[in-house]
Formats: structure tokens, sequence, C-alpha cells
């Protein structure tokens, strides 16, 4: 492994906590800095293109989890396991992992990740995250909702 696959490999693994740091604590704005200008956001069969898409989906996970949690404290934390990374050229990577999702009440759902990205203008970015959710738990806040997360 050369320095440069080394660092395409340290900046993705940089690149998914992130989007669950920012993300999990409603700084929508950074997570959607993540993204290139024309990403897509795929959660089962909803598709969300562009910033403005994937910053729309965040504003409503959000409202999904407020009414969900009622008097609960309100927050979300994802988890991911096993990245796998492929660095597939000088600018270009691929990533496969699980993730797992906490909410107040306990673990809510989980599943997969799997996401394309790009080295734009010196900086690692999400060029495409397909989300497929496994499974939820009873009472999920998203189980009539499988196009949020």
């Amino acid at each position: 492994m050369d320095l440069a696959e080394l660092i395409a490999r340290e900046s993705v693994r940089d690149l998914v906590a992130r989007y669950n740091a920012n993300a999990d604590t409603g700084r929508f704005d950074q997570a959607v800095e993540l993204f290139a200008p024309d990403a897509v956001l795929e959660i089962g069969e909803a598709r969300h293109e562009g910033r403005d898409g994937i910053r729309a989906l965040f504003s409503g996970t959000r409202d999904t989890v407020a009414a969900h949690s009622g008097d609960a404290p309100r927050y979300v934390r994802h988890y991911t396991a096993t990245l796998q990374i492929d660095v597939t050229s000088a600018t270009t990577a691929r990533s496969r992992c699980y993730f797992a999702v906490l909410l107040a009440h306990g673990l809510d759902h989980w599943g997969r990740y799997v996401d394309e990205f790009a080295e734009i203008e010196g900086r690692w970015q999400f060029t495409h995250r397909r989300v497929t959710v496994d499974g939820r738990a009873e009472g999920s806040a998203f189980a009539t909702t499988p196009e949020r997360r």
C-alpha cells in the first residue's frame, strides 16, 4: 500500500465517522457538506438528490425522532462496523459497512451502507450512499417510514 492509498483510506474512514457524528447531533449543514453537490442518497426506494434533497431528508428525520421521543431524550447514535474500503483510483473509492442506530428506547434499526466517494477539489466527499435497512426493532421510530433511514 502506498501513501496515496493510505491517505484515501483514512479520508474515507474519517468521512464515515463525521457523517455519523454530525447527523446524529443535528449539525445538518456540516453533514450535508460531506456530500458532493450532485451526490445521491438512496434509502429503500427513495432517492434524495443533491445537497438540498439530502438536507430535506435530515430535517424529516429530525422531525420523526422528535415525534417518536415524546418526553424521552432526543438523540440518535449511529454505529458502523466492518468498514471495507476499496480505493479504485487516485481520486475515487468505494466502501461497505454495517450500521446500527440507537435511540432513547434502545436499538431502533440496522442495516448496511454501500458508498462511493471522490476527492473533489482536495476534499473527499460522498458521491453516492445506498442505505439498506435489514431490520427494525418493535416500536421503531422508522417503522412506517422506511425511506427515512
